[in-house]
């Protein structure tokens, strides 16, 4: 049996913001935009360097209050996500000019360079460089 995540759920206020956010401040790549019915769409997501099989952020807008209130929140405050780079110092200046909120200074772990940043809706990612294996 061969199994892999192919996509993670974000709860979103807002397609185009959300789109806009990932895509411009991030550099992630758009891989479909699909409309569903009135007011849903089937947006994904990914890093510009993953591959098109590697797994995608949707952007799934909430729908009604209980989702409404989990925006930016899905995991209690918690980092959520993790975006590895080959090149930490370039992505957080990159993602910093774009006016990406980091949360902490960049600190060096036994496993990677890694510092916490806040999307647009405040959920927390760690931008993380994997240290080479010794």
């Amino acid at each position: 049996m061969t199994q892999q995540l192919a996509h993670v759920a974000l709860l979103v206020h807002d397609y185009d913001e959300a789109l806009a956010f990932y895509t411009e401040k991030l550099g992630f790549r758009l891989l479909t935009d699909t409309p569903l019915s009135p007011g849903k769409r089937w947006v994904l997501v990914a890093p510009a360097g993953a591959g098109s099989a590697g797994p995608a952020l949707l952007l799934a807008k909430a729908d009604g209050p209980e989702q409404q209130s989990r925006v930016g929140n899905q995991t209690g405050g918690r980092v959520f996500l993790f975006l590895t780079t080959d090149d930490f110092w370039r992505d957080y200046h990159q993602m910093r000019a774009q006016g990406v909120v980091f949360t902490e200074t960049p600190r060096q772990e036994s496993y990677a360079t890694v510092a916490v940043f806040a999307d647009l809706y405040g959920n927390l990612w760690d931008l993380l460089q994997p240290t080479a294996p010794a």
